[in-house]
């Protein structure tokens, strides 16, 4: 049976606790010699839980050198958690240091850090790839005996969990006593992600501790008296009954799926708070010392509400928080319970938080997250195989430590779990690319950074290659950013500064550069809660003043945007399938089903509704997947291709999270009921061969994705000492590269990861392939003489998304109502 350390228990009962099972597990699973995946939710203490071990094996002190390393996947987090351990150390009186690492440490701190390291260092996977990358990592991390990997879900889906479970085969190495501890809260397969951390240890037992109890989360779905709306995400309906539910709690966190929406909600409840109530915001493209007042302001429960995105996600103790507020469905339940977790960090006490749907279609996502949660249902991603363009990182930072046998790294690498099936080729081929950049570069200079010694070790061509390297690392490309600045103007002119850009100003954080592209002097747009007018750019800044405006733009952001989750799709089908539970529904979306049952028929569960109907000079046909919006639009693509080809004169088509419209010039019904269009054809598992091939060849999605492959694998660099490149600079290097590789080497390992990037992660091929298997042969088509109820919203993006083909100039979306009328007819 596990003992703590009399000074532990003591600093327990002084406080009038104890500690609880599963936080004694861990002690007793490492004690044992194993590493552990806990799984535990949120304010169960499984902070304290990874750390337990840390403290008894550090309580009698003289240990020299590095313990534990934490690794976090947020920076603020590190630093979180930091000041949390040491209160604790601190009264307890041990001979602990703590010490954060993360971009924001100063540069004398990390030179430091590297020769006298504390015993407790909290870090990112950035810095773990830039610590190993050094000569002396093997100084620093031989003393190493645990690493604690923190929200370890919200790592290992992505490039980010790549790199880290590299850089944990890099430890296990290094330190040959290293257990790994592995804290979540939200895990559809926990026995894959112990396997995850399991792998680079294969001599150690990996223990799965599960907690169980806890009050269950209380989720409800707003009640309001307001129209819903058919389409659209502003959620605008709801701002007096959100603004009414903020003053009726503490301290409410309102998350939204895109920093567009964190922006417009801000102002609506801005424009009715009457009351003056302290109410923020926080999303990633604000300057980092506004998020950090934000934080600040919150922890010491100065603030009303916060409106914020996925920033916020994680397990930082925020304070007096009793309400989570989501609005817009939430596309996940693992990401709802994720959210839900940041109300009451008290265990036995339920979590409370509100949905609130957008529009109609997502009130049954909404009740499909409400039925997910109270079942405890996960639906997390699973970790997925590595990419080459991380592994290409790696192995030059291998080089910047020490020269390295190819056959010594291929071992070490094959511990990484995304990479324990790669083979010694493709490894090779890797290898190859990094010393010469392949077969159709290696006669550039500039791309040979590593050569084979005479003893048969690899090393770097250059010692520049280290500096270049250290200043590119990691994972995370976002679209190429530009710095917002404030300025003062010299005068008014119609409502906007005149004369030359003030000087200084503060900067009020990064938007994308694309942005500003759609601005023209003088436009004035939302950012940071305020309304201000684009004054001008100059280098890297774009200057902005303050300014007044009823129509001010919301900026549109690339990133941030979650899809529908397969388990959540499901459940949604099978809504719309069982109209006995239509009840739990708003009156006014069941009286839409309904109306729907009338006049055309319902999707059903294990099938696909196409309704093909004709409106005005063209011919439309609507189809109901439920698969997410990046399915539907890949769907969208090859349909149109296909139609083309069976010259059906498509025009274009418009995708959302639930459905897919295509409109053209011929009648899509009379042709599908002569069987000159057969359906099952039309949406045959085939299109995702050739018309796949063939599209990809002709888009400009596989530039765009190459562009971040090149610059994870160190082809194309960002930054250079003393400067940065612009987003204009490095997409015509990346451009004119792809070209020369896709025409001389179709399958260089670039292109091949740009690909597995593409079909992952902007297309979803994976999931429309299990859509079409699903459908075969269980397709329902039902000709109708007009639109019909259920199509209405697809209707209504047409004239919003872009649309493709000769319909580009002249679709309009028409008024709800309207078309509601139209499908209605008569009745």
């Amino acid at each position: 049976m596990t003992t703590l350390p009399p000074i532990i228990e003591a600093w327990f009962t002084t406080r009038g606790w104890s500690p609880r099972q599963h936080q004694l597990d861990v002690l007793s699973s490492y004690q044992s010699g194993a590493s552990q995946l806990l799984i535990a939710p949120t304010g169960a203490g499984k902070t304290l839980a990874g750390f337990l071990p840390t403290l008894a094996d550090l309580v009698e002190g003289g240990f020299e050198g590095l313990h534990t390393l934490y690794i976090s996947p947020l920076k603020a987090l590190a630093v979180d958690v930091q000041r949390n351990l040491s209160a604790p150390i601190a009264e307890m009186g041990l001979p602990i240091r703590v010490e954060a690492r993360t971009g924001d440490t100063s540069a004398a701190k990390r030179a430091r850090q590297r020769i006298r390291p504390p015993q407790v260092m909290l870090t990112t996977p950035e810095q773990l790839a830039l610590l190993i990358s050094h000569p002396h990592a093997e100084l620093m991390f031989g003393s190493l005996k645990r690493v604690v990997l923190d929200e370890l879900h919200a790592l290992v889906t992505s490039k980010r969990g790549d790199l880290l479970s590299l850089g944990l085969a890099r430890l296990a190495h290094l330190a040959p006593e290293l257990h790994i501890t592995a804290l979540s809260a939200t895990v559809a397969r926990p026995d894959l992600l112990r396997d995850w951390i399991a792998q680079p240890l294969p001599h150690r037992r990996t223990d799965l501790l599960r907690m169980a109890g806890g009050a269950a989360p209380e989720l409800t779905i707003l009640e309001t008296e307001a129209r819903l709306p058919w389409a659209g995400h502003s959620a605008s309906y709801a701002h007096h009954d959100l603004y009414e539910t903020i003053k009726r709690h503490r301290t409410s966190l309102l998350f939204v799926n895109t920093r567009s929406q964190a922006e417009m909600l801000f102002q609506g409840l801005w424009d009715i708070n009457e009351d003056m109530l302290p109410i923020a915001l926080h999303h990633g493209s604000l300057s980092v010392e506004q998020r950090r007042k934000v934080e600040a302001a919150m922890a010491g429960g100065r603030l009303k509400a916060v409106v914020c995105t996925s920033t916020l996600d994680l397990g930082i103790d925020w304070g007096d928080v009793d309400l989570v507020v989501q609005v817009g469905a939430p596309k996940g339940s693992s990401r709802m319970l994720q959210r839900i977790g940041r109300a009451n960090h008290r265990l036995d006490d339920p979590s409370r938080a509100v949905l609130v749907p957008s529009n109609r279609f997502e009130v049954l996502e909404c009740e499909a997250a409400v039925e997910a949660v109270a079942e405890g249902h996960q639906d997390s991603e699973d970790p997925h195989p590595g990419g080459y363009d991380v592994l290409a990182q790696h192995v030059l930072g291998m080089a910047c430590a020490a020269p390295f046998s190819a056959d010594d790294l291929f071992a070490e690498v094959s511990h990484a779990w995304p990479y324990r099936d790669l083979s010694r080729s493709q490894f090779d081929r890797v290898l190859d690319f990094v010393a010469t950049g392949g077969y159709a570069l290696r006669a550039y200079e500039r791309y040979a950074r590593l050569r084979l010694t005479p003893d048969g070790l690899w090393r770097l061509a250059n010692p520049q290659v280290a500096q270049q390297y250290r200043l590119n690392i990691g994972t995370i490309i976002e679209e190429p950013m530009v710095r917002v600045r404030l300025v003062r103007g010299r005068g008014q002119k119609q409502g906007r500064t005149t004369g030359p850009i003030g000087a200084g100003g503060r900067v009020l954080g990064e938007m994308e550069e694309y942005f500003f592209g759609t601005l023209t002097l003088g436009d004035t747009f939302i950012f940071g809660g305020e309304i201000v007018a684009f004054e001008g750019m100059k280098d890297n800044e774009a200057f902005v003043s303050r300014a007044f405006s009823k129509d001010p733009k919301i900026p549109s952001y690339m990133g941030g945007k979650f899809p529908l989750s397969t388990y959540l799709a499901e459940r949604v089908r099978r809504i719309m399938d069982t109209p006995e539970s239509w009840h739990k529904l708003p009156g006014q979306v069941s009286d839409w089903l309904r109306l729907q049952r009338d006049v055309s028929v319902l999707p059903r569960r294990d099938s696909l509704l196409v309704e093909t109907f004709p409106r005005g000079t063209n011919n439309f046909l609507v189809c109901y997947p439920f698969e997410g919006r990046l399915a539907h639009q890949t769907l969208g693509m090859l349909l149109t291709r296909r139609l083309e080809r069976m010259r059906a004169r498509p025009l274009g088509f418009v995708a959302s999270e639930y459905s897919l419209g295509i409109w053209g010039l011929s009648d899509l019904s009379a042709l599908i009921r002569t069987g000159r269009l057969s359906l099952d054809e039309l949406f045959s598992e085939d299109m995702l061969g050739d018309d796949l091939e063939a599209w990809l060849d002709e888009s400009a999605l596989m530039k765009r994705t190459f562009r971040n492959c090149a610059i994870i694998a160190g082809l194309i660099e960002r930054r250079h000492p003393g400067k940065e490149k612009t987003g204009r600079q490095i997409t015509m290097s990346s451009d004119l590269i792809y070209d020369v590789l896709y025409q001389h080497e179709p399958d260089h390992i670039l292109i091949q990861a740009t690909r597995h990037d593409a079909a992952r992660g902007l297309l979803d091929i994976e999931r429309l392939g299990q859509m079409l298997a699903r459908i075969r042969h269980h397709i329902v088509h039902k000709p109708l003489p007009q639109i019909s109820p259920l199509a209405v919203p697809v209707m209504l993006d047409i004239g919003k998304e872009p649309i493709f083909g000769e319909a580009r100039e002249s679709a309009m979306a028409d008024a709800a109502e309207e078309l509601l009328r139209e499908a209605l007819g008569n009745r």
